[in-house]
């Protein structure tokens, strides 16, 4: 059956070919069920307008399409229309596998703003960072644009060209860069030994299989090696499949509210809770995240923070705390719909906020200078050798990380430092 409001609403459409005529009984009675007859009988009349006086010949589903999109354009960033093959982009980017630059992105006026560049991928060969805006894609400039029409104009066939106009954080200009199109595939979990001991986890998207993924490699890495704490390294996660990250969170607790979503109606709450079974036994477990860190990534961080579970090091997270639902519509289209919004276990709402790190960290750059030469008992004639084989590798390791990655080491330290009180206390 159809509502009142929806068959009002085509009816005008109907008519919008013809002068639109009022009855007096219809307004009436759509008056009575609220429906803005004033707004829909100018709607109607707009499109007649375009269709009769502009310039170019217009199809009619075009109209109807670019209203739907600009409908969605000005609820949220995140709400939006999708055609056939957008909607397949969609379902296929959760696989893991699409193709294009390997950049998460966002609008912010009217610019398309990067979320963040996906690890080895053009995008973050070319130095693309979270925050960069991006004016211009070859000759098109984006002031206008919907972000789908600006992703469309990113995408493109395998190892096509392609010229952005990026205008970064504190610029006085954009800089010009050129990237390759490639096939993006994402391994969305990598894992190493950071130092015998101290194990590495790194997610760089949330996928239908991330969940399953990093526990099979965490305990792939506890057959070897007896774990005395985890760096967990989410910094340029833009987020991704929610269940994927209520998988990862469960891993490392063993009860409790992981995160709720609630939407406009109250009765709409749903939670999501941990199942029985730390996978590290409560070893420590330090959270790394920074401004490119959005949405699945929060959520994770935002449960294991509240739960007390794990140490948030880094900057604060980009703050993508609602929730988007597909809603399937005819033709093999469909509506993504922001319809409700993400909270952590202690009721914290993401949205615009992000998580805020237990230990903030600059973003800096190391460098390790040549000292200032010295006599060493080393350089006497005639000293006693060491006997020990490992001289300084220990602190030339540290060195190095924290060259190659301060935020890091950073992370490193402290979950070291967590490791060694818990020793202390045990003795």
């Amino acid at each position: 059956m159809i509502r009142p409001i929806a068959a009002f609403s085509l009816s005008l459409l109907l008519l919008s070919s013809c002068p639109v005529q009022a009855d007096p009984a219809l307004d009436t009675q759509a008056r009575s069920q609220g429906v803005p007859i004033t707004e829909l009988r100018v709607f109607a009349e707009v499109m007649e307008r375009i269709r009769g006086a502009y310039i170019e010949d217009i199809d009619d589903r075009d109209l109807l399409e670019s209203a739907i999109r600009g409908m969605l354009y000005e609820l949220d960033p995140h709400s939006s229309y999708l055609t056939p093959n957008e909607f397949d982009d969609l379902q296929v980017s959760t696989t893991g596998e699409f193709g294009g630059l390997g950049i998460e992105v966002t609008m912010e006026n009217g610019f398309i703003k990067v979320v963040t560049p996906l690890d080895d991928t053009p995008a973050s060969r070319a130095g693309l960072r979270a925050g960069d805006l991006i004016l211009k894609i070859d000759d098109t400039f984006l002031k206008g644009l919907t972000l789908e029409e600006g992703i469309k104009l990113l995408r493109g066939e395998v190892n096509s060209k392609v010229t952005l106009s990026i205008l970064s954080s504190g610029a006085d200009k954009p800089r010009t860069v050129s990237l390759t199109r490639d096939r993006i595939r994402i391994q969305s979990v990598r894992t190493e030994m950071l130092e015998p001991g101290f194990a590495y986890i790194r997610i760089t998207q949330f996928q239908s299989q991330t969940g399953r993924d990093t526990e099979k490699a965490l305990r792939k890495l506890m057959a070897t090696e007896t774990l005395k704490g985890v760096v967990l390294d989410l910094r340029n996660n833009p987020g991704g499949v929610l269940n994927g990250a209520v998988q990862i969170s469960d891993l490392f607790l063993d009860k409790g509210l992981i995160v709720y979503t609630q939407g406009r109606d109250e009765t709409t709450r749903v939670n999501y809770t941990a199942t029985s079974g730390d996978i590290l036994n409560g070893q420590p477990l330090v959270v790394l995240v920074n401004g490119g860190s959005a949405s699945a990534s929060e959520i994770v961080a935002g449960a294991l923070q509240d739960h007390r579970r794990a140490i948030v090091v880094g900057q604060q997270s980009f703050g993508k705390g609602s929730v988007q639902t597909i809603l399937p519509l005819h033709g093999d289209r469909a509506l993504k719909l922001t319809t409700a919004l993400y909270y952590t276990p202690d009721g914290r709402s993401i949205q615009a906020e992000g998580i805020i790190p237990d230990i903030s960290t600059d973003i800096a750059k190391v460098e390790l200078m040549e000292a200032m030469p010295r006599v060493r008992e080393a350089d006497l004639r005639g000293h006693l050798n060491n006997q020990s084989t490992n001289g300084d590798k220990t602190t030339s390791e540290e060195q190095s990380l924290a060259v190659r990655d301060f935020t890091l080491y950073q992370g490193l330290s402290v979950l070291k430092g967590i490791s060694l009180s818990k020793s202390d206390t045990g003795r």
